[in-house]
């Protein structure tokens, strides 16, 4: 009987440990599968990603055979010889364009004259930085002439717009393009027809009458910026009239109430 009752008792305690691991078994396929199905799904995006990538990599390709130029050709030696030779030749031999004179250089044959500039070099140009490519030209023209040491009446017409509407009455041209440059009063050209006179040496007959400045030289006055603000007006471009008891719009001065340096500009 004592044999009986202990086999009952080891009966019962080994029933849940089946349950367990049942349970377990149960657990381990569904995570087993959760994880496959994972690693599928994975492969399965990571392939569709890769295959939508190949693809715009072909329509930017596509995009870019549209727009962009065939790459050029490596030049010749002998072509850039020719080309150099070419660049350095005289502006005598540039054609009916231009004509040399003996008197000072070489101007225009158009004829087009700046009245009362007789003895000095004009320019106009413009300081502001609104297009980049006018804005590098007018400065590389006043350069070369520093370099020359010779005093420019440098005309800026983004301080004053009276010498825009000068120039374009010269040029008889409403659009007009910066820098222009006239040597005793001929026109002679931009920025292009003064780099090419400044590198085939054409430049330095042309300046070799007019007087050069202290190396240094800079106006008290203006401090070379040519303009300075107006003494009647103190660059407000208003005035008091007592008689009338209005304010009135000073004469001397542009429309930025500035006047021209007296002492570099007169």
């Amino acid at each position: 009987m004592a044999e009986a009752e202990k086999n009952q008792e080891i009966i019962p305690n080994s029933k849940p440990a089946t349950k367990n691991t049942t349970s377990s078994s149960i657990f381990n396929r569904s995570v087993t599968i959760h994880s496959a199905s994972m690693a599928n799904s994975y492969l399965q995006s990571t392939s569709r990603f890769y295959n939508s990538f190949e693809s715009m990599k072909g329509k930017v390709k596509k995009l870019r055979s549209l727009f962009e130029s065939p790459k050029p050709q490596k030049p010749n030696p002998d072509e850039l010889q020719i080309q150099a030779t070419h660049k350095l030749q005289s502006f005598k031999s540039m054609g009916p364009e231009y004509n040399r004179f003996p008197s000072f250089g070489f101007i225009n044959n158009s004829k087009i004259r700046l009245p009362g500039t007789e003895d000095r070099i004009v320019v106009y140009l413009t300081s502001l930085r609104g297009v980049r490519r006018t804005y590098e030209d007018c400065y590389a023209v006043r350069m070369i002439f520093r370099g020359f040491r010779v005093w420019i009446d440098e005309r800026d017409v983004s301080m004053d717009s009276a010498y825009k509407k000068e120039l374009q009455s010269v040029l008889g041209e409403k659009n007009v393009s910066l820098p222009q440059v006239f040597i005793r009063g001929d026109h002679v050209g931009g920025a292009e027809v003064i780099k090419q006179m400044f590198e085939t040496g054409e430049l330095v007959r042309v300046l070799d009458r007019f007087p050069r400045q202290q190396p240094g030289f800079v106006c008290e006055g203006c401090g070379g910026a040519r303009f300075v603000p107006c003494g009647n007006c103190s660059g407000s471009r208003k005035l008091f009239d007592e008689d009338e008891g209005v304010l009135k719009r000073c004469l001397e001065c542009n429309e930025n109430g500035l006047i021209r340096c007296p002492d570099c500009c007169s």
